[in-house]
């Protein structure tokens, strides 16, 4: 059915489409991806293209994309011919590597290369792979999108990223045969807090048992200070690479959480404006 773009903008902030979003919140396998009426994601989604939860999708992870990117590039140059340059601070940063690198035992080196894999390029896409499979057999779409995208902003920031700024990893005894200058950031350490944090940040978003939150938003933070330490301790990345690291996640996390959000406004514009437009053909006809 073709819809009225003008009924859209118009049912955008009318009761149907804050009715229809709250319809979509309450039966949600995922609260957290669902948008407040009148809330920002509810803006974005009337600026953009009411009634079309694809297109503001991909508008809001494009152009959160292209802020992150240039952000994270700014700060890998404020890092590394700025801070780095301040007396002591880059010796303290080796120093804090040294003292990781210390610790190596059988047993934690070991742990290291299961934090590594559990972030790492192995894991991760077969991850996606099976809950896309997962989330698409139950049309579950912005699950689906969210899974795939998360991982695709955390992962072309750092790809970028690592193009442009160049920092030598550690100067100490390194685990794994990786290119020297690319120790800006630790994609590990984001790639864990975008996808790992975010799918348990969901899973916490519907479980209703405190113990069970508890559990869960234990890991959000566990997993990420783990696989940062496995980072570190193969002598991969400085301290302040995996701290970008953290904060690159989470903003991956936050854009992709927007993103499906505004497709939930669009989409709910959409419905409202589609039931307007029954109720009105019904009521022509009478």
């Amino acid at each position: 059915m073709a819809v009225d773009v003008a009924h859209l903008e118009t049912a955008s902030a009318s009761e149907p489409t804050a009715r229809a979003i709250e319809d979509r919140r309450d039966g949600s396998w995922a609260p957290l991806l669902e948008p407040t009426p009148g809330g920002s994601a509810e803006r974005f989604a009337t600026a953009v293209s009411p009634g079309h939860p694809i297109r503001v999708f991909l508008a809001a992870i494009l152009s959160g994309y292209a802020i992150l990117l240039g952000l994270t590039i700014a700060v890998g140059f404020l890092l590394t011919r700025v801070i780095l340059k301040i007396d002591g601070v880059a010796a303290w940063d080796e120093r804090v590597s040294r003292a990781i690198v210390r610790e190596r035992t059988g047993t934690t080196v070991d742990l290291s290369w299961v934090g590594s894999t559990l972030a790492g390029g192995l894991v991760i896409p077969a991850l996606v792979g099976i809950l896309l499979v997962i989330f698409l057999v139950s049309k579950h779409w912005r699950l689906a999108a969210f899974t795939l995208f998360v991982i695709c902003v955390e992962s072309g920031t750092y790809r970028a990223t690592s193009l442009v700024i160049h920092r030598d990893r550690p100067d100490v005894k390194r685990l794994e045969s990786l290119p020297v200058d690319a120790s800006y950031p630790s994609g590990h350490t984001a790639a864990s807090v975008a996808l790992l944090g975010g799918l348990l940040i969901v899973l916490a978003s519907r479980v209703q048992n405190l113990a069970v939150r508890i559990v869960l938003w234990s890991l959000v933070v566990a997993i990420p200070v783990f696989v940062a330490w496995s980072r570190m301790l193969r002598g991969m990345h400085h301290i302040t690479d995996v701290a970008v690291g953290v904060l690159m996640g989470i903003a991956a996390l936050c854009i992709t959480i927007f993103a499906a959000r505004a497709a939930g406004a669009a989409a709910a514009q959409r419905d409202a404006a589609e039931a307007s437009i029954n109720i009105e053909t019904t009521e022509g006809k009478a």
